[in-house]
């Protein structure tokens, strides 16, 4: 694939999972949140286009197209954070070409100045983040730290991973972006397969799998695991009666969860990866 059509597949990864509906907690295009909307996120996959041509020709370094890549997104769209976690898991893939084994060595080379842009951008994006007492993402004096220890971004995804699943997903090889990537053939390689259910019964399976850091960052650990225990439910009901059938549960728990304000960014994140490696793979609809 040449840079442009690695590029094209990320954004429209990104396209399609905010457009999955119902996708329950998360905005898509039936359902905004007060602040950040629909729109909001088409306009970052769009605008962001640009960076995952530069990462497949791996001319950049991870930590400087992260950087341009939040302030690109920040110009055309005043929701906040859209798509900070997607932007830390698709970079590294995009330069890898798709090959998790490739992007997981690209991550693990990663610098001191990438963990100082990757500050850097964070500010910028105005991510939610758990409260931790050395090297916060948001103190002051981190990066005056980082760049005094010479630690690198990939030595401070270790420290992350206990408490973030996106820092998982690099130091671990991306083992979530696979299984979603394995789930999206399975629901899409018959046939006549509607794409919008795929991405909704993929979330609700990753979901399942690990509960959403986002969800305990923002709430509370039990809130992210009684969330995934109600996926865990509505993919048992699936398994037994078909997707169709299980809609309106689905519906009700996007409900219960959007009244709540219980939303699983995190696995969102990880779907839009699962979607790359999907078009990179060759799939249309």
């Amino acid at each position: 694939m040449t840079p442009e059509e690695i590029a094209q597949c990320a954004a429209l990864a990104m396209a399609l999972e905010v457009s999955a509906t119902p996708k329950p907690g998360n905005i898509d295009r039936e359902h905004n949140y007060p602040e950040t909307r629909y729109e909001h996120f088409l306009a970052s996959a769009i605008a962001t286009y640009p960076f995952f041509a530069e990462a497949a020709r791996k001319r950049r370094s991870f930590g400087d197209l992260l950087y341009s890549a939040v302030i690109e997104s920040k110009k055309w769209q005043h929701g906040g954070n859209t798509h900070f976690g997607a932007l830390v898991l698709l970079l590294p893939l995009a330069m890898a070409e798709g090959e998790t084994v490739e992007a997981h060595e690209i991550v693990k080379d990663t610098t001191t100045e990438d963990a100082i842009r990757f500050y850097q951008a964070f500010k910028e994006a105005d991510v939610n983040v758990p409260r931790v007492e050395r090297l916060s993402l948001e103190s002051e004096s981190a990066i005056r730290e980082i760049r005094e220890e010479g630690k690198t971004l990939y030595q401070l995804m270790e420290i992350a991973e206990t408490y973030d699943e996106i820092a998982r997903e690099w130091t671990q090889g991306f083992p979530l972006t696979r299984e979603a990537h394995k789930l999206l053939v399975n629901h899409t390689e018959e046939e006549g397969a509607d794409i919008n259910e795929a991405i909704v019964q993929t979330y609700l399976e990753i979901l399942k799998m690990e509960p959403d850091t986002f969800i305990q960052t923002k709430h509370n650990r039990r809130t992210a695991i009684e969330t995934s225990q109600q996926a865990a439910e509505i993919i048992d009901q699936i398994e037994r009666e078909g997707y169709r059938s299980t809609l309106p549960e689905i519906k009700r728990f996007d409900a219960q969860l959007l009244s709540k304000r219980i939303n699983p960014g995190s696995t969102a994140d990880i779907i839009i990866a699962g979607i790359f490696l999907l078009l990179l793979g060759g799939y249309r609809y």
